[in-house]
């Protein structure tokens, strides 16, 4: 199994909800970050006064999939996900060692 994290822009969420949907990909979970990566954040201007904003809004999806269907959940989210433009996020893959649904203890492939 393989559990998957992208970091995105909180506008292209819905985006990402369908293209997962659309492969057959049900359980995810969205959580609110803050971050930045190479674009440093930007300047902004609030009653005269100057001031940087380093940590841009995102949104983590994390989705945990059977190791076969990894690579087109990858290429699904990162689709969905992109604007070509700076700041689209990243996208990460962990291996995960064992799932347990906690209602009747299924495990593994089953749990998912």
């Amino acid at each position: 199994m393989k559990k998957i994290e992208a970091i995105i822009q909180p506008f292209k969420v819905d985006e990402v909800k369908e293209a997962l949907a659309g492969i057959g990909i049900e359980g995810i979970t969205v959580s609110e970050a803050r971050g930045h990566g190479r674009q440093k954040g930007h300047t902004e201007v609030y009653r005269g006064q100057e001031y940087n904003v380093d940590l841009l809004p995102k949104l983590k999806v994390e989705v945990v999939v059977p190791s076969e269907r990894f690579e087109e959940v990858v290429a699904a989210l990162s689709g969905a996900a992109r604007t070509g433009k700076i700041g689209d996020g990243k996208i990460f893959v962990f291996d995960v060692a064992e799932a347990v649904r906690i209602r009747n203890g299924d495990r593994g492939d089953a749990a998912l």
